[in-house]
């Protein structure tokens, strides 16, 4: 039996939740709908798509393949209800948007897809900046919308922003690693690694900041802007990773697996949004391009 799209669309619900629970929640059904849909996928599929644990689910490599040909579907499911309800973009003009490095690698690439399937004839600008910068050209009107980290939104009377994603910061640890085991992972644990800091975005102040009120501080070995360095610096030992679980992959580049657990006590969170102006219209152009970036996030078929 071929899988369904109910099906495809729990999945991807319960990778982004890494939960059934949470994702049931979110979809407002029962959990034993959702286990049901998971185990029918795989059997159709042939492949485990999760790792059943004490502490859950954890993605598989051929999961993680998986949910990019599925948030794909989902996306193209959604277009093709769109193009035969009238909603089809028919303006013209352009569309100048800015987005900071963090964002752009995750978030930025199906966003753009989708606009461009919608609006075929908006031709869109794009610039790639840190945060401040972005703020100071949505201020002066040189872009009428930024897809950006906002937790650190410094110019908040001048800005609107609406937040698309909110993502949780964890720990990410070699294979074998002792943690890995661990029943509970404290900051003061983490303070004892080598830690790898990633600068971009504000994540070294945010991760800076955390441990230091934690009274911890933190043995840095390697500061890199590349989250692929990350990846592959944990998976080989040199250290663990303190990042949002926005940019996390199980995979390095080399196919090195990365695991990835919470650590109790109260962690910031990076929250992505899309951020204009405040007071100013929106040209057309860009509240559609604001409309399907809440619909790409939600993952629900409409």
């Amino acid at each position: 039996m071929a899988f369904t799209l109910r099906q495809v669309q729990f999945f991807v619900a319960v990778a982004e939740q890494g939960s059934v629970t949470r994702a049931a929640q979110n979809l407002s059904i029962s959990q034993s709908s959702v286990t049901e849909a998971l185990k029918e996928l795989e059997s159709d599929l042939g492949v485990e798509l999760f790792e059943r644990h004490s502490r859950g689910l954890t993605i598989t490599h051929s999961g993680h393949q998986f949910l990019r040909h599925a948030t794909k579907i989902l996306a193209s499911v959604s277009d093709a209800r769109t193009s035969f309800s009238g909603q089809q973009s028919t303006l013209s003009g352009t569309l100048n948007i800015g987005v900071t490095s963090l964002v752009a690698g995750y978030v930025l690439s199906d966003l753009l897809a989708r606009y461009r399937r919608a609006c075929p004839d908006i031709e869109v600008s794009a610039i790639e900046d840190n945060g401040g910068y972005l703020e100071h050209l949505l201020v002066g009107g040189e872009l009428d919308v930024a897809v950006m980290v906002i937790s650190n939104l410094r110019d908040r009377m001048a800005l609107q922003a609406e937040i698309l994603e909110t993502s949780p910061y964890r720990l990410w640890l070699p294979m074998g690693h002792p943690l890995v085991s661990a029943d509970i992972i404290s900051v003061a644990d983490i303070a004892r690694e080598p830690l790898i800091m990633l600068t971009v975005d504000e994540i070294e102040e945010n991760t800076g900041k955390l441990l230091s009120a934690l009274g911890a501080r933190p043995h840095v070995a390697f500061r890199t802007r590349s989250v692929e360095a990350v990846r592959s610096l944990v998976a080989t030992g040199a250290g663990v990773a303190l990042l949002p679980d926005l940019v996390y992959r199980p995979w390095s580049l080399e196919g090195d697996r990365i695991e990835s657990r919470d650590v109790s006590g109260s962690l910031p969170v990076v929250q992505v949004g899309m951020v204009w102006r405040k007071g100013s219209s929106l040209p057309q152009a860009a509240r559609d391009f604001v409309g399907i970036a809440e619909s790409l996030r939600s993952g629900r078929i409409r």
